[in-house]
């Protein structure tokens, strides 16, 4: 699987897309596939304030329910709400498919965060391949 380059990642398999002061937060496809079928979403409302490394919502599968973590601190200004009805849609295209956008309020935090080949080394890692 090839990790966009121009997202940075967390060790908690989150993605998050810089423009100016604003970004775009996701899961990866790593992280879909270990979850399996996406079944419900939870996301915050707009005007939600997020901090970095906490969570944010839920994705629940048919294996389990999993935690979502910030990977920066922000505002959320938009809410991908079509996940609400097709939450399937980040099974397809995790890395296409985002779950809230934000106004940054550090924009630093996201230089900490792993480039498209750490994250890559650090799955090989993590799954032993």
């Amino acid at each position: 699987m090839a990790y966009p380059k121009q997202y940075r990642y967390t060790k908690e398999h989150e993605w998050i897309a810089v423009e100016g002061a604003d970004a775009t937060i996701g899961i990866t496809d790593y992280a879909q596939g270990s979850l399996g079928d996406i079944v419900f979403v939870e996301l915050p409302k707009v005007g939600a304030e997020l901090q970095q490394g906490k969570s944010f919502g839920t994705v629940e599968s048919v294996k389990a329910v999993s935690e979502l973590y910030s990977p920066a601190s922000g505002t959320v200004t938009a809410v991908n709400d079509a996940l609400a009805n097709s939450p399937e849609k980040i099974n397809s295209d995790a890395h296409g498919s985002w779950m809230v956008k934000i106004a940054l309020k550090n924009p630093e935090q996201v230089k900490s965060l792993m480039s498209s080949e750490q994250y890559e080394d650090f799955v090989k890692e993590e799954s032993g391949h």
